[in-house]
C-alpha cells in the first residue's frame, strides 16, 4: 500500500506530503520521526471524541463521559482502525523493527494512527482533522451501549462471573516487550470453569488485563 492509497482510505489529500511522511516514520527508521505528531494527534483525538460524546449524550454525567472517551481512544480501538486502513504496510521502520514484526505491533500502529491525526491537523486544520477522525470512528460511536460502557471490562467480567457463582478470572503476564520507556505487555485471562483463555496487549499491565478481560467477557457471553 502506498501513501496515495492511504490518502484515499482516509479521504484526505495532504497539501504538504512531508507531514504524512513524518507521521509514518517510526523512531527506529530515523528523523524526523512521528513522536511529536503522535503527541499532537493524541490531543486532537481526545478533543474530537470528547466533543462528539458531549453532543450525543446530553444527559450523561462527566464521569461516564470520561469512561466512554477512554474506551474510544485506547490502544485497542486505535489498533483496530489502523488495521482497517492497512497502516502497517505504509510505515517506515528500522531494520530491527521490521524483522521483529513491528508493522503488526499494536502499540506502533496505534501511535502511528495518532501521528496521522496530528499530521492532518497540521496540514488541514482542526475542522479537517475532526472530519477524518469522526469518519473513521463512526462505527465505534454508533456501537456505544451506555448499559455496558459505564464499567471497565475487568469489573464487568468479575460481576458477570459472581452473578453465576463462578470463581474470579485469573490474569497471567505472558510477555513484556520493548525498552523501559516504551514497554508493551501481553496478558492472559483465564476462566477455567468455562474453558476460556484470552489474550490482551497494552502499554501497561493494567491496560493489557483490561483488553484480555474484554475479550473474555465477549466469549463467556457467547456461550
Amino acid at each position: 500500500m502506498n501513501t496515495a492509497q492511504l490518502e484515499r482510505a482516509i479521504d484526505y489529500r495532504f497539501k504538504r506530503p512531508e507531514h504524512l511522511l513524518q507521521a509514518l516514520t517510526h523512531r527506529s527508521y530515523g528523523t524526523p520521526h512521528n513522536e511529536r505528531l503522535e503527541f499532537l494527534g493524541d490531543s486532537v483525538l481526545n478533543c474530537v471524541i470528547a466533543g462528539a460524546l458531549y453532543q450525543r449524550f446530553a444527559q450523561v454525567r462527566e464521569g461516564d463521559l470520561s469512561r466512554l472517551r477512554a474506551g474510544l481512544v485506547r490502544q485497542e480501538t486505535l489498533f483496530r482502525i489502523a488495521q482497517q486502513l492497512d497502516l502497517g504496510n505504509c510505515l517506515r521502520l528500522g531494520e530491527g523493527e521490521l524483522k521483529s514484526g513491528g508493522f503488526r505491533r499494536p502499540s506502533i500502529l496505534a501511535d502511528a494512527l495518532e501521528a496521522l491525526f496530528g499530521a492532518v491537523f497540521l496540514d488541514g486544520g482542526f475542522a479537517m482533522a475532526e472530519t477524518v477522525i469522526l469518519r473513521l470512528y463512526q462505527p465505534f460511536l454508533a456501537d456505544i451501549d451506555l448499559r455496558r460502557s459505564s464499567k471497565d471490562p475487568k469489573t464487568t467480567l468479575q460481576e458477570y462471573l459472581q452473578s453465576r457463582r463462578l470463581p474470579l478470572p485469573r490474569y497471567e503476564l505472558r510477555i513484556t516487550r520493548g525498552e523501559a520507556h516504551a514497554q508493551e505487555f501481553e496478558v492472559e485471562c483465564h476462566v477455567p470453569q468455562l474453558g476460556v483463555i484470552t489474550v490482551g496487549v497494552g502499554s501497561s499491565r493494567r491496560a493489557a488485563e483490561q483488553e484480555a478481560a474484554k475479550a473474555a467477557y465477549e466469549k463467556v457471553c457467547a456461550k
